[in-house]
């Protein structure tokens, strides 16, 4: 496999554990497209766009050119690079360094330029012109962002002035312009989304009765795709976070723009609709991260530290109606992460509209009484019970004492790290 873990593996996973274990679902991390760079940001919560997948996660050998292509005239160049992949894999495997993403990505790119010059076969072309035709001025707008990004850099703040607004005569004339680079990146949008596709299909047929959980992130990163795309529904000057608590005594800024209320509900949540509905096309169930962000969510200046923020408010009504909407029209599950500073109300009305709730070990404590760990069936119902989350130290680290001295580290302690 090309991949550390690619959507090959996702669909032959589940199948695994479908058949084998009787397993219901398999939940993975955001798969939403990456800021590409050097390095490339590493976190799935701070994607470029999150209407569109990354191509990192694609299996090379399951695009249907590549049969074709790597046995045919110059496919010498595709047969090279598996051994470059095989190098990268026992680097981790054997070795013990870290997954090097930029590397795995340089190679999956060689590949994936080499077979999107191949002209497809009718059928093929057919199926692509359909999901141009469906996906429309949101996938032109992301391919264009991605072929303009490889000229100006990922930043478009930083681009010239005419190409920071993507309806401008100027983003027209360089859209032409870059037409090749465009397609391509139109071509990996489609690919990523027939394996993802494909993926949840196995597990579907594995009998799974969910399938593959995906999981929506709270927002996107300032400089990407989905902020220059979309920008006049984000608060400019603002960042996304948390207010100080038990977790973190200094709060939290994620530094990913908020969506305006105001421009949402002008549009009849248009945006928030569409991007539902692109996450629903190949998700059993969808984790909502941060899920109080449908109610309200902590907003910073810029410049100014998370304890200077202030909580912003949301139509409730209405992102919850969309959320259910959507999620029934694909038949599908919704996962809320109500976690951390949860605002009385909020898990009874989520619960009212069939959202469920995420409850972890660490958390569920007898916390009027004795402080220690309930039992199981003192949990509360309606909920994904875990043994820890993203926002978590690593349970290896819990039970090391390991966070500890890690957040003493980095000054995230209220008290001295002996207590």
């Amino acid at each position: 496999s090309w991949g550390m873990g690619d959507l090959g593996d996702l669909g032959e996973l589940t199948a695994w554990a479908g058949r084998a274990l009787g397993a219901g679902f398999i939940q993975v991390n955001p798969l939403h497209a990456a800021v590409p760079g050097a390095p490339t940001d590493p976190s799935p919560y701070r994607p470029s766009s999150r209407r569109f997948p990354d191509p990192v996660h694609l299996r090379i050998e399951d695009v249907p050119e590549y049969a074709h292509a790597v046995h045919g005239p110059g496919g010498e160049r595709l047969r090279a690079l598996p051994e470059r992949a095989a190098r990268l894999r026992e680097a981790v495997l054997e070795k013990g360094e870290l997954i090097d993403r930029d590397a795995v990505w340089d190679l999956k790119r060689e590949a994936l330029e080499l077979l999107c010059a191949l002209p497809l076969g009718p059928g093929r072309q057919a199926a692509y012109s359909d999901f141009l035709a469906e996906q429309g001025q949101a996938l032109e707008d992301h391919a264009t962002w991605c072929a303009l990004a490889e000229v100006y850099g990922t930043d478009w703040r930083n681009w010239p002035a005419g190409l920071r607004d993507p309806r401008s005569p100027q983003t027209a004339r360089a859209r032409a312009g870059l037409m090749d680079r465009v397609d391509l990146h139109c071509r990996l949008a489609w690919l990523t989304d027939s394996q993802l596709t494909a993926a949840q299909r196995t597990a579907r047929e594995a009998g799974m009765p969910i399938g593959i959980v995906h999981d929506l992130a709270v927002g996107v990163h300032p400089s990407g795709a989905d902020a220059w795309a979309q920008q006049e529904y984000f608060a400019a000057g603002m960042s996304v976070g948390a207010p100080p608590d038990a977790f973190n005594a200094r709060g939290q800024d994620w530094g990913l723009p908020p969506w305006r209320p105001d421009r949402l509900a002008a549009t009849g949540y248009a945006p928030y609709r569409a991007l539902l509905r692109g996450l629903f096309r190949y998700a059993g169930a969808l984790r909502i991260d941060h899920v109080m962000g449908l109610f309200r969510l902590w907003w910073v200046p810029q410049g100014l530290p998370p304890t200077e923020g202030t909580y912003v408010r949301y139509d409730v009504e209405a992102m919850l109606a969309v959320l259910v909407l959507e999620a029934s029209r694909a038949g599908a599950v919704v996962i809320g992460e109500d976690l951390g500073t949860v605002e009385p109300g909020v898990r009874e009305r989520l619960r009212e509209r069939g959202v469920l709730g995420t409850s972890v070990l660490w958390f569920e404590r007898d916390w009027d009484g004795d402080g220690r760990p309930l039992p199981p069936e003192a949990w509360r119902a309606d909920c994904l019970a875990t043994a820890t989350t993203h926002d978590l130290p690593p349970t290896a680290a819990r039970l090391t004492g390991e966070h500890v001295d890690l957040r003493d580290r980095l000054g995230l302690l209220a008290r001295p790290v002996a207590d």
